[in-house]
């Protein structure tokens, strides 16, 4: 009897040990502790552009049973059975993190599940499970029955669940599986990536109320030209009706049918910049044909335009007509404790702040996407975003799949974003990680979206040596050089592209007791903030030469964190320490702004 309480002891602390563990997070951040205890992580509504009212957020604490030797995740036909092996995972973290509760690498087959009760009110109405993100293959079943299923990592989708619901308790199970083998896009966490990789579900689940007929989606376009918004509206042929409002109050309204373009005029358009990122509300109602409004939505838009032109007999991007010098951080996005995932929507808000703070007016979101709260931040705090698709790796293996895979996700990922105002270019490739028919795809990525700028090859001049480069395309908007330290040897422009320094600097700076426990590194090293500081404000002034006297338009810094053994960001990688004088850094960044704007005004 004895021998047995001492091993239920033991086997009790044991799993008190391990639970305990997975719940130590390496290095935390001022959001770490909040994000563990919350119940529902993200409360927030997640698509700012097409919010409706009356919604159901799943995030908070799943059943979770996951690893190699689990029944395979792909493509099941039938959920596995729980029974009483389950662990709690929190979602949205992904079970790489020390959020999530799980903390474990390479899972490959992860089954979630979860009950919920449908209101009464949403009684006679149709019930769509969105979710903003699941690495890579993701099957649903609802009540026991398939659902519906969706591949890629970086991509949203959503599923009307209406036809498998019952009265009273639900069961969702959602299959991911990631067998991070390289060949579909997954950046810097793939495998020849740099950082730990991430996998199942890793932003909002969340469900939401619909008529029979109802808004699937909206396409908003800016036409300063002609004054005006173009709307699309996804919806079963039926009447819309669209209203911009400006403080509250409505200053344009137009209506049409879904399925069809339709104009929202606006005289005199307020503009958007990073200097005055006006944005107005937009409301978009669905009516049938006796006009009863079947769905309405809320949205915003701000209006501006990026286009190429001449600046004194050099080509540069204008913004609103106007060249303005962009001076950007290199974003990679990653966390200590969640990842890809940042722990809160203050965690999330926090590295555009800082970037607004430190006088940058650009954010290039490498390797990765963001839940859209990031891009509405950035669209209502005022930064321009140069969009990365991540990296596929193994792109001359199994080409016919990997290729068309790349295609498909780097064509949702578009779809996804294509509203927000902040987002000016879009990088299908870096440094040739993955590159394929870099030229064709350059100019398709231009003709999926004509009213952005596209950087084809970003940092053309370099090449992981397991491939052979494919260097320049020619095309594009952009001639992309990364220089580190830099910035001397950037790209000059030519007669149709713009000079960009897609990456330069990288100077790290050692912070005890803030660093990841590996070894850490950068491209170079400064002693102390101060003497870090002063490279930093050296740089920015040999950037203003080559912006005066050899065209160059774009500067971006790596980076604004420090990323697990890399050691060369602004912020430490917990977010704790400014590495630099942020005061002196601000004042350099707005100088070589200001000289930008003492060029000719106009092309």
């Amino acid at each position: 009897m004895r021998t047995k309480y001492c091993l239920l002891l033991l086997i009790f602390h044991g799993l008190f040990l391990s639970t305990s563990l997975a719940q130590t997070a390496k290095l935390p951040t001022r959001w770490t502790k909040a994000a563990m205890s919350a119940t529902t992580p993200f409360p927030e509504y997640p698509r700012p552009q097409l919010e409706r009212k009356d919604w159901m957020c799943l995030n908070g604490k799943w059943d979770y049973i996951g690893g190699e030797k689990v029944a395979s995740a792909l493509n099941p036909a039938k959920p596995i059975s729980f029974g009483d092996k389950a662990e709690k995972i929190l979602v949205p973290y992904c079970p790489e993190s020390v959020l999530s509760g799980i903390e474990r690498k390479q899972e490959i087959n992860m089954w979630y599940r979860r009950t919920f009760d449908i209101p009464l009110a949403w009684k006679g109405k149709q019930v769509i499970a969105n979710f903003e993100a699941v690495d890579h293959d993701a099957t649903v079943f609802v009540n026991g029955e398939k659902a519906g299923s969706h591949a890629g990592g970086y991509s949203s989708f959503h599923i009307n669940i209406t036809r498998w619901l019952k009265a009273g308790s639900n069961t969702i199970i959602v299959a991911a599986h990631d067998p991070n083998d390289g060949r579909t896009p997954s950046g810097k966490n793939g495998p020849r990536g740099d950082y730990t990789f991430t996998s199942g579900i890793w932003q909002s689940v969340w469900l939401e109320p619909v008529s029979e007929h109802y808004i699937r989606n909206i396409r908003l376009l800016p036409d300063l030209a002609n004054s005006r918004l173009e709307v699309f509206v996804d919806a079963d042929n039926a009447q819309v009706r669209a209203t911009a409002l400006d403080g509250g109050k409505a200053v344009s309204e137009i209506t049409g049918r879904a399925g069809t373009k339709i104009y929202v005029p606006l005289k005199d358009p307020k503009l958007w910049s990073p200097t005055s990122p006006f944005l107005y509300d937009l409301k978009i109602t669905l009516s049938d044909s006796k006009g009863k409004i079947t769905d309405e939505v809320s949205s915003y838009f701000g209006m501006r335009d990026i286009r190429l032109g001449k600046v004194d007999g050099v080509v540069r991007p204008l913004l609103n007509k106007q060249f303005v010098m962009q001076i950007g951080l290199l974003d990679q996005g990653y966390w200590p404790d969640g990842i890809l995932t940042a722990p809160t929507e203050e965690a999330l808000k926090f590295d555009i702040e800082f970037t607004k703070k430190a006088g940058f007016n650009l954010i290039r979101k490498h390797m990765k996407t963001e839940p859209k709260r990031f891009y509405y931040w950035a669209d209502k705090l005022g930064l321009l975003v140069w969009q990365d698709m991540p990296a596929i790796w193994y792109q001359h293996e199994d080409t016919a799949n990997a290729r068309s895979t790349f295609r498909k996700e780097l064509t949702a990922m578009m779809d996804d974003l294509y509203n927000a105002p902040s987002i000016i270019t879009w990088v299908p490739f870096n440094e040739n990680w993955g590159a394929f028919d870099v030229r064709e795809i350059t100019d398709w990525v231009k003709q999926l979206d004509p009213s952005r700028l596209v950087n084809g090859n970003s940092g053309f001049n370099n090449n992981p040596g397991y491939q052979q480069a494919a260097g320049d395309p020619g095309n594009g908007d952009f001639v992309d050089t990364h220089i580190y330290v830099g910035p001397y040897g950037a790209s000059v422009p030519d007669e149709k592209r713009a000079a960009s320094l897609g990456e330069f600097g990288g100077v790290g700076l050692f912070v005890r007791g803030h660093m990841w426990p590996v070894e850490n590194n950068a491209y170079d090293y400064a002693p102390t903030k101060e003497a870090l500081t002063d490279r930093y404000v050296l740089l920015m002034d040999q950037v203003e030469q080559l912006m005066r006297y050899k065209g160059l338009s774009i500067a971006i810094y790596t980076q604004t964190t420090d990323v697990e053994h890399e050691v060369n960001g602004m912020l430490t990688y917990d977010r704790e320490v400014e590495k630099m004088n942020i005061a002196r850094v601000k004042e350099a960044n707005e100088a070589v702004i200001k000289a930008g704007n003492s060029l000719p005004a106009h092309p």
